[in-house]
This record gives structure tokens, C-alpha cells and sequence, in this order.
């Protein structure tokens, strides 16, 4: 399965403007072009006529290889493309005036395509230089009349006409400067939007992905198109080359084939593949009325039964915690009457050990009624970054004081030179700790021998905060690790199976992993895998150099 990644914002704007570079290159080449024709027309055909040949040749040969360098130079003028677009219309000013001198019939001709000039300008420059450039032209073509009205070879008309074209130029130049800012507008966000549905598109192929439940879209040739990870898992691993629904799983093909044509769902469970858990299939047509593709859902039997798992668990949670506190006040009452009785000083010894007998069964009865209201309260934590190495420090002077461990070892083993900050709520942290010491200190032991318990704080893999709790005892055999997580499990007489079910449910309130580890040579750890606090990269390459150190 290949992975999904966001995409990038497209650079819309920066293509618009090569394209409009690009089309005022190659319109100048084309005048050029046309200035090259009018100077080398030949005389037989009078028109126009060119007083003075040599300097004709001269403007449009100057014009041709100044527009032959622009077009060449076109991609390489990108990032400095105003200053290349400022240039060029001077250049293109000019060479228009000069042609207009050299080829006097062609005058307006040649002003009409200088006017092209200024609107492809306009739509790269801002309109205050476009304006500008469009006020050079004016003058220039003004000043060029009025210089010919002096030499009596120009008249009215061609002073008015110079003026529209003046006019002409502010026209073209402001019309194409707005339109081409609303273009380049509306193409960013055309850009933006077409991002944004690529986006969302992954986004979806994402989650149907990452979907507990198999999903499978098969067309009527009963051929699979698409197929998300659990439905790939559900249906035994199959081939990317498999796409024949028939043969990789025929009970389905079966009951998609007894479905369209009966319309009725078996919704027995079934078992696509060996190894792998029972499905539920369920079938939607894509459109009501097309029969030409259809998904399946596969429901894996499992997950379901977890899940009722879980509701009866709320419900026995809520069932028991309405029961414990009904024995809670009756349980006190005869464990403060023990208590009493236990300082008589005319009981015999046989008496006192009665006493203490029920003493030691109130003490656990609490501890059962203590654990039962942690399942039903299931508390929403309240995280905050911590450094796990004072924590843990401070974790085992506390325990310590509060508790007489006798011959029994607590040591916390941390590295002073390097932070260990994770993100957790600090008192559903002390009481999944707490947990997983108690019963480092009651089952981690060989017989006859102190417990030594290890609580050690260090980062591992990719600067994943972990705690650990370490016993040196004999370990717990591997089948009973498999199900040491699951509720009301317990290999010991008085245990409840509810510690470790309640501290792995406040690891994954604080989103955090906790595992059994078997310890080499002896002994057992359970490991906390918390979450890092989020850093910034400048920071995690620091915090990563030391701890290699």
C-alpha cells in the first residue's frame, strides 16, 4: 500500500507570467518581422515609399536582432521579468518611432502594433508604469507629428490622429492592466481550489484506507478497482495483480451475485481466507439506478465483538460501581470494629488473629472496590509536559514514604544530562506507575529473595519518551502475557484482573502504549511508550546531538 501526501500549492501565478512574457517575445519578433518586409519591399510596388533605404534596413535589422535576443533570452528573464518588460517597451517605443520616421506611409500601421506592445506590458507591469509607458508613447508619437507639422510635411489631421492613438494607448493599457489582475485572481484561485479538492480527494482515499472496515469497489465484470488495507488483510493478503473477485474470494462473489439478483443480504459470518478473522459482507450501489459498480463492506466479526466487549464493560462498570458503594459504608464499619477490637488487651492470641484476619480481608476488599470505581470513573486526563527523570525521582521518594517496602529495592534510573519530556496527565501517570510497582514489589521476586525494582526514564527510538518498570523475578510465562491486559484476568488468588486492564486504559487516555517486555535472563518490564511534547526542528537537532553524546 503506497502512502498519501498533501499536495503542494500549485505556482500558478509564476506560469501565467511566463506565458505572457512569452507572448510579447514572440509578437516583437513578429513586428520585426513586418518592419523587415516594409524596409525591403521592393521599389516596383511604391509602397511605402522609403526616402532613405539605408536607414530602414538599419531600424529593422537593429529591431530583428534585438527581438531574436528577447525570445532567446525569455526563460532566463523570469525572475527579473519588470525590469525585462520595462526595458523591452523603451526599446520597442523607439524602434516604433524610428520606424514610423523611416516608413512615413506605414504610420499608423505601426502605431496600431506598438499599442499590442503597451496592453501585453500592461499585464505584467503595475498600472502606474504601464501608465507610464503608455504616456512615452503618447509624446513620442505627439512630438514625432508635431516635428513633421514643422517641416510642412505633416498636417491637422495627422496631429489628431496621433492623440487617439495616445488616447487609445491609456485605453488598452488600464482595460488589459485590470483584466489581467482579475485573471491572475481568478486563476489563484482556481489553483487554490483545484489544490484543495486534491487534497480533500487524498484526504478521503486516506481514511477509507486507514478504515477498520474492509472496503472494496468491484465493477460488473466482477473485477476489484479499488481495495483499502483492512479488506486487502480481510481477504488474506492477495497479490496486487489479483483482481478477479471470483477467484480470490468465491463466498463472496457468491453472496454479491445472490444480492443483485435477489436483493436479499445473508449476513452470516464467513471466512475469506485461513488465518484471518470472520467478515460480515454488505453491498451499496454506487447510484441508485447502476448496476455497473458495486462496494462491499466487510465487517470484521472481532472488532464487533469487541466493541460489545466494551459496552458490557461500561455496563458492568456502572453496575459495580453502584454495588461497591453499597458495601463500602458496611465494609467500613467492620473494619473500624476490628480495629477496635484488635486494641483489647484481654483477647487471647487465638482471638487476635481473628481480628487480623478480617483486617487483611477488609484491606482488600477496598483495594477491590478501589479498582471496580476506577473502571466505571474513566476520568478524561488533563496532560502536561513533563521531564520524566525528575518525575520518576520524584515518583520513587514518594512511594517510599508512603509505603514500607522492608528488604525490597525501588531505584529510579535516569540520564542527568538529557531531558526526557513527554506529554501526560501527571496523576493518571502515578497511578498506572504506582500500579506496575505494587506488582513489581508482590510478584517480582524469586522465592526467598528481595525484590529489586528498577523505574527508569529514557528516550528511545526517534526521542520517544519511555518509562519503564523493571522486576528481577522469575517473569510471566508467554500465554499468560498474552491475556495479562485483558479484564478480570488473574493467576493469583486474591488478585481482581483489573490493574493492568485500568493502567494500559490510562495509557491510551494519555495517548500512550504500554507493553510487557520480557526481560533476558530473568525478570520482567513493562514499558510506556508516552508522546513527545512538540518541538521545533532546531530544538529536536539539539536535544538529538546530546543524547548521542
Amino acid at each position: 500500500m503506497s502512502s498519501t501526501s498533501l499536495l503542494p500549492a500549485s505556482s500558478g501565478p509564476a506560469t501565467t507570467f511566463y506565458n505572457e512574457l512569452t507572448f510579447l517575445n514572440v509578437f516583437r519578433l513578429i513586428q520585426a518581422l513586418v518592419y523587415m518586409g516594409l524596409a525591403f519591399s521592393p521599389t516596383g510596388l511604391g509602397w511605402p515609399s522609403v526616402p532613405d533605404p539605408a536607414f530602414a534596413h538599419h531600424v529593422a535589422e537593429a529591431y530583428l536582432l534585438f527581438a531574436l535576443v528577447s525570445l532567446l533570452l525569455n526563460r532566463r528573464s523570469m525572475p527579473h521579468a519588470r525590469l525585462a518588460v520595462s526595458v523591452a517597451l523603451v526599446v520597442d517605443i523607439v524602434g516604433a518611432l524610428l520606424a514610423i520616421t523611416a516608413m512615413r506611409e506605414a504610420h499608423i500601421g505601426i502605431a496600431m502594433m506598438l499599442a499590442v506592445n503597451l496592453s501585453a506590458g500592461a499585464l505584467i507591469l503595475p498600472l502606474r508604469l504601464s501608465s507610464f509607458f503608455a504616456a512615452l508613447a503618447t509624446l513620442g508619437t505627439l512630438g514625432h507629428t508635431l516635428l513633421d507639422a514643422t517641416q510642412a510635411s505633416s498636417s491637422d489631421r495627422d496631429l489628431l490622429e496621433a492623440a487617439l492613438f495616445g488616447l487609445a494607448y491609456f485605453a488598452t493599457t488600464t482595460l488589459c492592466h485590470v483584466l489581467g489582475r482579475q485573471l491572475r485572481a481568478t486563476e489563484a484561485l482556481a489553483e487554490q481550489r483545484s489544490t484543495d479538492l486534491a487534497n480533500l480527494a487524498q484526504v478521503n482515499e486516506l481514511i477509507i484506507r486507514r478504515m477498520k472496515t474492509g472496503v472494496l469497489l468491484v465493477d460488473d465484470a466482477n473485477r476489484i478497482h479499488q481495495i483499502n488495507e483492512s479488506a486487502w488483510m480481510l481477504m488474506g493478503n492477495p497479490g496486487a495483480d489479483q483482481r478477479d473477485l471470483g477467484q480470490l474470494a468465491p463466498e463472496l462473489s457468491r453472496r454479491l451475485y445472490h444480492w443483485m439478483t435477489s436483493g436479499k443480504l445473508d449476513e452470516t459470518a464467513t471466512q475469506l481466507a485461513d488465518g484471518v478473522p470472520e467478515v460480515v459482507p454488505r453491498f451499496s450501489r454506487l447510484a441508485p439506478n447502476d448496476d455497473s459498480h458495486v462496494l462491499i463492506f466487510l465487517d470484521d466479526t472481532s472488532l464487533l465483538s469487541r466493541r460489545a466487549e466494551e459496552l458490557t464493560l461500561t455496563s458492568l462498570g456502572r453496575l459495580s460501581a453502584s454495588i461497591a458503594h453499597e458495601i463500602r459504608n458496611p465494609l467500613a464499619a467492620i473494619r473500624y470494629s476490628a480495629q477496635l477490637l484488635a486494641e483489647s488487651k484481654s483477647m487471647d492470641s487465638t482471638d487476635q488473629r481473628m481480628v487480623e484476619i478480617i483486617n487483611n480481608h477488609c484491606i482488600r476488599l477496598n483495594e477491590i472496590i478501589e479498582n471496580i470505581l476506577q473502571l466505571s470513573r474513566r476520568e478524561r486526563s488533563r496532560p502536561e509536559t513533563l521531564d520524566l527523570g525528575h518525575w520518576a525521582q520524584s515518583f520513587v521518594e514518594e512511594y517510599k514514604q508512603g509505603n514500607d517496602i522492608g528488604a525490597d529495592t525501588l531505584r529510579a534510573v535516569t540520564n542527568s544530562d538529557v531531558e526526557v519530556a513527554a506529554v501526560a496527565d501527571p496523576q493518571q501517570l502515578q497511578q498506572v506507575i504506582w500500579n506496575l510497582v505494587q506488582n513489581a514489589l508482590r510478584y517480582g521476586r524469586m522465592p526467598g529473595q528481595a525484590a529489586r525494582v528498577l523505574v527508569v526514564a529514557r528516550r528511545g527510538e526517534h526521542g520517544v519518551p519511555i518509562l519503564e518498570v523493571i522486576d528481577r523475578g522469575p517473569g510471566i510465562a508467554p500465554k499468560v502475557a498474552a491475556q495479562i491486559f485483558e479484564p478480570f484476568y488473574t493467576t493469583h488468588e486474591y488478585g481482581t484482573g483489573l490493574g493492568l486492564y485500568l493502567a494500559r486504559q490510562m495509557s491510551d487516555a494519555n495517548q500512550a502504549a504500554l507493553e510487557y517486555v520480557r526481560v533476558p535472563g530473568g525478570g520482567s518490564c513493562f514499558r510506556l511508550l508516552l508522546t513527545p511534547p512538540a518541538r521545533n526542528p532546531a530544538d529536536a537537532e539539539v536535544a538529538d546531538r546530546a543524547a548521542t553524546r
